[in-house]
């Protein structure tokens, strides 16, 4: 299967960019969710995550592929939604988001061309200017549009994510399937 067949037209620059993809870093607010925040009278805090999301994270995860998110904001609600999908690194709280992105590079000692990132507002671009692989969600700010080399026909929270795994899977030749994974 084809990613064109499920979305829309690659090119052949965003194809070879992902094929060399091996770390998949995301956004969270605007990416995962659809960038709003619920505030209760109690201070509680709500958050919207999409389970299509969900299952392409962790089928991405048992194909092999390194995840892992990088948000300015903290939550308790983001630490248990990304363990229950198993992502290993989840930096919250960053406000410079390069010191996270740079700290992980070497950790896991990957050079740029390996990473993809997806964002969608201007906290972003920093790291999306290094990436090898920078996709926007549809719904992203202009500026960050236009340093992706992708852009998902899904905005954030509402699948965009998915899309970047089945394109990530399909262009290194993994099934989008994973039995057994739940999201």
């Amino acid at each position: 299967m084809q990613f064109e067949e499920l979305y829309q037209a690659l090119s052949d620059d965003a194809k070879a960019r992902a094929k060399k993809v091996k770390l998949l870093i995301c956004d969270i607010d605007g990416v995962f969710s659809d960038g709003r925040i619920y505030l209760g009278n109690q201070g509680e805090e709500l958050k919207a995550f999409n389970t299509k999301d969900g299952f392409g994270i962790k089928a991405l995860i048992n194909s092999g592929f390194e995840v892992a998110v990088i948000t300015g904001r903290h939550s308790q609600i983001v630490q248990q939604r990304m363990t229950s999908l198993t992502v290993q690194h989840i930096y919250q709280g960053q406000e410079n988001k390069l010191i996270a992105y740079q700290e992980l590079k070497n950790k896991l000692n990957l050079s740029d061309e390996q990473i993809a990132y997806i964002g969608d507002d201007g906290p972003d671009m920093p790291v999306m200017e290094l990436v090898g692989f920078a996709v926007a969600v549809n719904d992203a700010h202009p500026l960050i549009k236009r340093l992706a080399h992708y852009t998902t026909q899904m905005p954030g929270g509402f699948g965009a994510v998915r899309e970047l795994t089945d394109l990530l899977m399909l262009e290194n030749n993994k099934p989008l399937t994973s039995q057994g994974t739940s999201s």
